[in-house]
């Protein structure tokens, strides 16, 4: 008995050491990856505690640890300024047309892009809807300015003059920019999702669209019915990653877009935008680190409390 027993527990163990041994250069293979994740994504957040505290700078090198603690105060500035509820609901109401609009156009323009039969035509555009991706922001800002420029843009110059129509002056009127905001983030961006839910379809059996097509279903049926089902998954990871940032903004997009022109605040002031204007008034880091802190704790609850709702409605669409 006593020999089985041993046979038994060193049987186990012989054969896991032999797995590890085996995948030995896998393990090698991935220890810069987590070494570059460890030092970028988890070392960093001790500074979590300057969200906590009055920073004293002339504490010296260990400043973030030796600062007093003020507990909640570094948060405070977010809900008891004027500002509070225009930020917040700048940053969600923005935030919730990105998810909707981006869902829609990136969905559709993949689905048409692989109705395209040619390669070389599918290629070309692939490379079309991919350069606005790779554009930086202040670019964007730019050709932004050149449609939009009171004395010079081609919408004012090109457009509205010739028709007869009185310039508008869109630097300096709130109201166009909830149109213009999601019309550039759109633009901009949606050649990414884009390629994502085309990358999908392109793995999609051909079969099923023949046979499909063989019983008599038309183009559309085929979208509804094969297409939209093979991108269901990827949409709800991608939507629940984009929920996840339901409380973060682009600061290219609603700092640099807008010019950080005064009057168009009420429509541009997002959370990011006015924690970066409050740091550069009052040199105040733990005020940003606060908001961070803030922006990302309400990310990580939204993304549980989405993927337990998916979880009850499709449990194998739940992320995890």
């Amino acid at each position: 008995m006593k020999n089985n027993n041993v046979v038994m527990l060193t049987k186990p163990k012989r054969s896991l050491l032999r797995r590890i041994i085996r995948c030995l250069p896998l393990y090698l293979m991935m220890l810069p990856g987590f070494a570059y994740l460890f030092v970028n994504n988890y070392i960093p957040m001790a500074g979590i505690v300057i969200a906590f505290k009055k920073m004293d700078y002339s504490l010296g090198k260990w400043a973030i640890f030796k600062s007093p603690w003020v507990g909640l105060d570094n948060f405070s500035f977010l809900f008891k300024t004027d500002a509070a509820w225009l930020i917040t609901k700048n940053t969600v109401g923005y935030n919730i047309i990105f998810i909707i609009t981006s869902l829609i156009i990136n969905i559709g323009v993949a689905i048409l892009l692989n109705e395209i039969w040619s390669k070389s035509a599918k290629r070309i555009y692939q490379v079309i809807i991919l350069i606005p991706v790779m554009l930086s922001m202040v670019i964007v800002s730019y050709v932004v300015f050149g449609f939009l420029s009171s004395d010079s843009g081609f919408i004012n110059r090109g457009i509205l003059e010739p028709l007869g129509f009185a310039p508008i002056s869109w630097y300096s009127e709130p109201k166009y920019w909830r149109f213009i905001i999601p019309f550039v983030k759109n633009w901009k961006e949606f050649g990414y999702g884009t390629i994502i839910y085309f990358a999908v379809l392109v793995g999609v059996d051909k079969g099923l669209y023949e046979a499909a097509a063989m019983d008599g279903a038309t183009r559309l049926k085929q979208m509804i019915h094969i297409s939209l089902p093979a991108l269901k998954p990827t949409a709800i990871i991608l939507t629940l990653l984009s929920i996840s940032k339901l409380f973060n903004s682009d600061f290219g997009l609603f700092y640099q877009i807008p010019k950080n022109y005064g009057p168009l605040f009420p429509a541009t002031q997002t959370i990011d935008t006015y924690v970066y204007r409050a740091l550069v008034t009052h040199n105040d880091v733990a005020m940003s680190s606060a908001a961070n802190f803030y922006q990302a704790i309400v990310g990580f609850a939204l993304v549980l409390a989405f993927n337990l709702f998916v979880r009850k409605l499709d449990k194998d669409s739940s992320l995890f």
